[in-house]
């Protein structure tokens, strides 16, 4: 890649990085962004705010994480990233954000596997939550590792989200409709019960996705109680207590 490419490249991280830190989307030195060029990263470095982040701070890495370019050093959570460029040829960028409906999302257990926000459907599919890893430790990039293959969002318990896309673009965009959704949620569920769409309109929205040459990423929607117990189960197997999911 030409040298001007590059720096254009290093801008729009710069770009996104002070997107993140304006909408509230991290907070101090909080996030990392990274992209893919043939066999290096471009990354942000640890120990920066994001916010007042400039181009000349953005560091390069090989494909294990080694800095090749650059004075900073790599995010504690950079093998998070290296985990989707391992399983997902077609990644061009990932965004790691805490964005603060998300991550509520994942402290109360709004599933945003279930179909409520028809929207997803069309720009990443169902959002399957990791289950809690201590942040900067191998723990994080294990948790989410069954989720890449077959996701374009993860939320991240108590910790936030990862997105990725074949360009930044797309992987910034996916987290600013990732926690719009969340937003959404967040408020219905303080209203009252989240209502997911009825059979019907999940059968018209599928063809519609499929149409457009989209994957459809749900399972069926179920009944309501049905699809809420089976998501306390998984709550409960999460919370270390087996004794509910004994009695399927």
């Amino acid at each position: 890649m030409a040298h001007a490419d590059m720096e254009q490249l290093k801008d729009a991280i710069v770009q996104v990085a002070h997107l993140l830190h304006q909408r509230g989307y991290i907070g101090g030195m909080d996030g990392n962004i990274s992209v893919r060029v043939g066999s290096r990263l471009l990354c942000t470095p640890s120990g920066v705010n994001k916010g007042f982040m400039n181009r000349k701070e953005i560091i390069t890495t090989d494909l294990e994480g080694k800095v090749l370019v650059g004075s900073g050093k790599p995010s504690s959570e950079l093998a998070m990233h290296l985990e989707v460029y391992r399983q997902r040829q077609d990644v061009g960028a990932v965004v790691h954000a805490h964005p603060p409906h998300c991550v509520a999302c994942t402290l109360t257990g709004i599933d945003m596997t279930r179909l409520v926000v028809p929207e997803l459907a069309y720009t990443m599919g169902a959002v399957p939550t990791a289950p809690y890893a201590t942040p900067g430790t191998r723990e994080v990039p294990d948790s989410i590792a069954a989720h890449v293959g077959t996701s374009q969002a993860i939320l991240l318990e108590r910790h936030g989200s990862i997105t990725f896309g074949s360009t930044l673009q797309e992987a910034y965009d996916r987290l600013e409709g990732l926690e719009h959704a969340a937003h959404i949620l967040f408020l219905a569920r303080n209203l009252g019960t989240l209502k997911p769409l009825s059979d019907e309109q999940v059968e018209r929205l599928r063809h519609s996705v499929e149409a457009r040459g989209l994957p459809w990423m749900y399972t069926s929607q179920g009944d309501e109680q049905v699809v809420d117990r089976i998501v306390e189960q998984v709550l409960e197997r999460l919370r270390g207590n087996p004794s509910t999911a004994k009695n399927s």
